[in-house]
């Protein structure tokens, strides 16, 4: 029993000196501004609270005593914000912030006791932008009253003035949100770990969740933030931050919550407080350096851009022409960028731990939006297909550029219209087409198709073959990880054109009709030869070059063509009775000419009338050389 008492007191002691109890009394911190405090600005008079108080004379709010600032401000403002920013009113608990915290005021500048001796200055971090006024880059506060509702705050700022913290620390001052909304100013330490007078701890977002409600849901409008309790910058406990990354005051990336993004005082920009603009935030944390430890090696998503690989146009990047905005429409019309946030969420993304079937969309991206294929201008929120994400841009928008940092573009015999809009090419009515946006329904045989894909090394088998695939199946990051790589997943960049996950290659003639002058004869049928991509589904080596799908595979392949000659990689968008689209059959026009005034294919007859390579393809069948003056030369 002694025992019992001894062991119990000892526990009592080490989870007293372990773990010490916050700091709730009147601790000032470094606003104790006296002689041989801790603060880094120092005066003469000894009483402490003197330089904001004074106990006779002082203003007739709070007995206020340092001189009050009559700065005018530039205001947070945003095109998705309802409560807009107003001037803080003087002798509001936020204009006695200001008048030492804006830089225009000297600390000292007394009401009832002129001004004080003082020693040491504030921080840059400590003041707002000094002297300029421009409060752009901060929280908003002081807000136009009434407050208006938003489907991302909580529903009682609105109904009835109150937060949703349930120890009421975090409060509306007077109907509003205020400086003291969030900061005690005199007790520094209630939170023990990020020591700047919060009125509470605010670890895992505790402050911000008072306010912004990532949980609501309102009929018809899109709660941005929604999700954030699962997603993966709320759940990553292990991922610990680095002290000189400077991305919040908490160890770990879970526990920093919104702060790992945003900073609530002079953030990088104006644009969402975010502490670096657009994929700068991201790329913090997702460049594979210090910043962040136990990382997984796919999470590095920005080694997808290095040189020599090609990426996603983000702006600074050639092919960019814009910044991404959160009120921005889904269909990006006369705007091509593709920051981060265009393709992923960061209050609702989750780890990917298991692949789901096409064409549903990774986790990774949850609760983006995207676009209906179906009309290619209605936007869907969110996305429920891969494929919709990516009609943001590769759809019906206006603009589309074709850009010599991806490589070579065919120029198809037929095509409808825009040959940059996917929807036509990979629709139902599409008379042939890789199986993205509707399930495979090709009445021909198809003797080639693998029973799984195969992976980068090319031997193990991945993921079955079923009736449909994603757009990652083809354009994605050279080393991702679904198909058996360490990289990042998704189309972030690649060292193969196109951003394609696999060496796919192009033949070039000089003029339609002329010698390709790159040929690859006696070819590497293995994942690194020129046929990799395809070789992903397709059996070249039993099936494709022993002709079992068309009876002159073998010999096109053997002479070194491409198969992009005769096949678009994508889907037939219209179609002609000379070339009807079966087999994605569809010409380049860079590569192949006419024959007399005849472009044409017959799948029955397994025959084409065309010129290519200074060959003549002939109606009866035969092949000659296009400038022969001599008779036929027949192939059998």
């Amino acid at each position: 029993m002694r025992l019992r008492i001894l062991l119990a007191g000892l526990t009592i002691l080490l989870t007293g000196t372990l773990l010490p109890a916050q700091i709730s009394g009147d601790v000032m911190g470094v606003h104790n501004l006296g002689p041989g405090s801790k603060s880094p600005v120092t005066g003469a008079r000894p009483d402490s609270c003197a330089y904001c108080h004074a106990p006779h004379s002082g203003l007739n709010t709070g007995l206020w005593n340092q001189k009050l600032t009559t700065q005018v401000y530039t205001v947070y403002g945003s095109n998705t914000e309802k409560n807009k920013g107003a001037q803080p009113t003087l002798g509001s608990d936020s204009n006695h912030c200001l008048s030492c915290h804006d830089g225009t005021v000297a600390v000292g500048q007394t009401v009832a006791y002129g001004t004080v001796t003082i020693n040491g200055q504030m921080s840059a971090a400590d003041k707002f932008n000094n002297p300029t006024g421009n409060l752009q880059s901060s929280h908003p506060f002081s807000l136009t009253l009434p407050l208006q509702d938003n489907p991302g705050l909580v529903a009682t700022l609105k109904s009835n003035g109150t937060t949703a913290d349930p120890t009421g620390a975090v409060k509306l001052i007077k109907g509003n949100v205020e400086c003291t909304s969030c900061h005690d100013p005199h007790v520094q330490a209630k939170d023990l770990v990020s020591q700047n007078f919060l009125v509470k701890d605010g670890s895992n977002g505790q402050l911000c969740l008072a306010c912004h409600d990532p949980s609501r849901q309102v009929s018809g409008q899109v709660n941005r933030l929604a999700d954030w309790s699962t997603s993966v910058h709320a759940v990553a406990t292990s991922n610990k931050i680095s002290p000189q990354a400077l991305l919040g005051s908490y160890p770990t990336v879970a526990a920093d919550a919104c702060i790992s993004c945003h900073a609530p005082h002079n953030a990088g920009g104006t644009a969402a407080l975010l502490r670096g603009q657009n994929e700068q935030d991201c790329i913090a944390c997702h460049n594979g350096g210090s910043n962040i430890s136990s990382m997984a090696p796919y999470a590095n998503v920005f080694a997808e851009y290095a040189t020599p690989k090609v990426g996603h146009p983000f702006p600074g990047m050639t092919g960019s022409t814009g910044q991404h905005d959160a009120n921005e429409t889904v269909l990006l019309n006369n705007n091509r960028h593709a920051t981060c946030v265009d393709c992923h969420s960061a209050h609702g993304s989750q780890a990917v731990g298991i692949f789901p079937p096409p064409p549903l969309i990774r986790v990774s991206q949850r609760n983006v939006a995207g676009i209906n294929a179906s009309d290619g201008t209605s936007s869907l929120t969110p996305a429920i297909n891969q494929y919709e994400s990516c009609l943001r841009c590769h759809g019906a928008s206006s603009t589309k550029q074709t850009l010599t940092i991806y490589g070579y573009a065919p120029v198809r015999a037929i095509s409808a219209g825009d040959p940059l809009n996917l929807i036509p090419q990979f629709a139902v009515t599409a008379t042939s087409s890789h199986p993205v946006m509707h399930a495979r329904s090709s009445s021909l045989p198809q003797p080639s198709l693998l029973p799984n894909m195969l992976n980068l090394d090319g031997i193990k088998q991945g993921r079955a073959m079923g009736t449909q695939i994603l757009c990652t199946d083809c354009h994605n990051s050279d080393d991702n990880r679904e198909s058996g790589g360490s990289g990042a997943n998704g189309p972030h960049g690649s060292r193969w054109t196109h951003i394609l996950e696999r060496r796919y290659e192009f033949s070039h003639a000089a003029a339609p009709g002329q010698l390709i002058s790159n040929l690859f004869p006696n070819p590497d049928l293995s994942v690194i030869g020129p046929y990799g991509l395809c070789g992903k589904c397709h059996d070249l080596g039993n099936q494709i070059v022993k002709n079992t799908s068309w009876r002159q595979h073998a010999r096109h392949i053997s002479d070194g063509f491409s198969c992009s000659t005769c096949h678009t990689a994508h889907g037939m968008g219209a179609a002609s009775g000379a070339i009807s689209g079966e087999r994605l059959v569809n010409f380049d026009l860079n590569v192949v000419a006419t024959n007399g005034s005849v472009l044409s294919y017959n799948h029955a007859a397994n025959s084409c009338v065309l010129v290519c390579h200074q060959e003549a393809h002939n109606p009866d069948g035969t092949v000659t050389p296009a400038s022969a003056r001599r008779g036929p030369v027949v192939r059998k």
